[in-house]
């Protein structure tokens, strides 16, 4: 295996633009890697362009005809078909679609191959993550579901067990819904709750399809307004205990900042620290419990384009190529510099929130009244029990 981490980077992702005032503005993914490279990050890790993913690859999620309705709409947006979610608000059809929504994919599909092969010790994509894409139908943002392709292709190079761990403020659907019936995969998705928060799934009732694939799926629904510390104790309350007890030989972990106090589509309260120590958590838990520490890091979603998803990412590449940056660091002013240029606005000028979060195991106790600690029991009694644990 290779000692350097892989980060996948192609100009052209910056392409996948819905247009002028929709929330996934580009620009969050340019600035990532403006602050990468500011902090020197693309010598520490080997910075790959992989190709699109082509129509055989698609098909490993996709049908065929969705793929076809989306080369359509990338062809001529006006032809955009509804009843596949493509021309709506959320996904508007735009020129070239599908060439960058392929390209994304192929990304992770890329790092997914690298980190099975041993190429690289662990592989990010920042630009991916687009965990809402059905099968048959774009959701969300999302036309191709990356993370749902990489986690096939390393099904279909061999691996009998995958883990897919999604921290964003959204319930992993769409991966969650590809995987269903299939127990080599476990999702596990920390949300929050679908009451008060598209997609409006991702209940501790949804576990997995029937048979051996019960259990597969565990989802912990979050009440709105949950900050650093509840987060952080319902991740330890279920993560590590389900890793260790699956015994991945691969490990896809998505990483949307919409979790984050200052995201305008959400209602969590979650610093930038607790952000990155759940970054690091998943590192620990990939060396700790998954076969060869196979590792591929994810973006997602996150809306605070300038203050939170590029710092947030920053550390996350930092993480894998076990080259961690320094949260009480200053900005580099070159960045800052660029942030001002591309969108008018003053980029924050550390890498952290200021904060120290601390948190109690659950080990510490359960307290009945406590609305998260609630939340977390629901998940344990509803999942846990399926997977041989107690609850």
């Amino acid at each position: 295996m290779s000692g350097r981490a892989r980060l996948m980077w192609d100009e052209a992702v910056t392409k996948y633009d819905f247009g002028p005032g929709h929330p996934m503005d580009p620009v969050r993914l340019a600035l990532t890697m403006g602050l990468v490279r500011a902090y020197g990050l693309d010598r520490a890790l080997d910075v790959v362009a992989a190709k699109p993913a082509g129509p055989s690859t698609l098909r490993l999620v996709h049908r065929e005809d969705y793929v076809a309705a989306v080369r359509t709409a990338s062809q001529d947006p006006g032809a955009a078909d509804e009843a596949y979610g493509l021309g709506t608000m959320d996904d508007p059809a735009f020129a070239g679609m599908h060439e960058v929504a392929a390209l994304i994919a192929g990304q992770s599909v890329g790092a997914a191959e690298a980190v099975w092969r041993g190429e690289a010790a662990h592989a990010v994509n920042f630009a991916g993550g687009l965990h809402h894409a059905m099968p048959g139908a774009a959701s969300g943002f999302c036309i191709y579901n990356d993370a749902s392709l990489a986690i096939a292709r390393l099904l279909e190079l061999g691996a009998e067990r995958v883990a897919y761990v999604d921290v964003d403020v959204h319930h992993g659907d769409g991966v969650q819904a590809t995987f269903w019936d299939d127990p080599r995969v476990l999702t596990i998705s920390l949300h929050e709750h679908p009451r008060t928060l598209f997609p409006g799934t991702g209940w501790p009732e949804e576990t997995g399809g029937e048979g051996a694939a019960e259990g597969s799926a565990v989802n912990l629904a979050l009440p709105a307004g949950t900050g650093d510390q509840g987060w952080l104790r319902a991740f330890h309350a279920v993560v590590p205990e389900l890793l260790a007890d699956f015994r991945p030989q691969a490990l896809v972990t998505q990483h949307g900042a919409d979790t984050h106090f200052e995201d305008p589509l959400a209602h969590l309260a979650v610093s930038l620290d607790a952000q990155r120590l759940v970054q690091e958590a998943c590192h620990s838990l990939a060396h700790e419990h998954v076969e060869d520490a196979r590792w591929l890091a994810l973006g997602g979603g996150g809306y605070a384009v300038v203050d939170v998803v590029p710092r947030s990412w920053t550390h996350l590449a930092a993480i894998a190529a076990h080259a961690p940056v320094d949260p009480e660091s200053e900005v580099p002013q070159e960045w800052r510099d660029e942030v001002y240029a591309r969108t008018r606005q003053l980029g924050p000028g550390r890498m952290t929130d200021g904060l120290t979060p601390v948190w109690r195991e659950w080990e510490s106790g359960y307290d009945p009244a406590d609305r998260l600690d609630q939340a977390v029991m629901a998940t344990r009694r509803s999942a846990f029990p399926l997977r041989g644990l107690l609850a």
